[in-house]
């Protein structure tokens, strides 16, 4: 990953793990493009994106996610499988504007009917000196909170649409 801010954050799914892993190996781009546009549907709005309120106003960007790398081992800490999703990410207009992102979405069990999905990811400031300063205002905090938003709302739509 690149040097630059990082962002955590995590959100559970109350399903199995290896219903959780099965539904992102399988098609990680739909759920992330369907839990998005699920979202946004349900903030009357009709493109995939990142979104956030500032002050209350509504901030919003479309995302073009790409999936880098999957890949499965076991923990060292618990003995546990983990699906790592390796994941990179930038505005689909205008992304010379936007902060690049490089993140890896681990995908473990807590229990045997729930499931950790773990966001870490770093981000570069757009617009150089310029934006290192606005990001030190108030971008890092724009950029958390998308992120937080993005991470339960694939949660979310997970633990809706999983059977069983």
């Amino acid at each position: 990953m690149t040097t630059g801010r990082e962002i955590r954050c995590f959100d559970y799914v109350n399903h199995p793990y290896e219903r959780v892993r099965d539904a992102l190996i399988k098609d990680a781009l739909t759920v992330f493009q369907a839990a998005t546009k699920a979202a946004a549907s349900r903030a009357h709005s009709v493109a995939s994106e990142l979104r956030v309120n500032v002050a209350g106003i509504a901030v919003a960007t479309g995302i073009a996610i790409t999936v880098k790398k999957i890949e499965e081992k076991i923990s060292e800490t618990s003995s546990l499988p983990i699906t790592r999703l390796q994941l990179e990410w930038e505005a689909a207009n205008m992304p010379h504007l936007f902060p690049f992102m490089q993140a890896e979405l681990d995908i473990y069990s807590l229990t045997s009917t729930e499931t950790q999905l773990d966001f870490f990811g770093v981000y570069e400031a757009p617009l150089g000196a310029l934006g290192k300063a606005l990001n030190a205002m108030a971008g890092h905090s724009i950029a958390e909170a998308a992120v937080h938003r993005f991470v339960n709302d694939v949660a979310g739509y997970l633990r809706a649409n999983l059977v069983g």
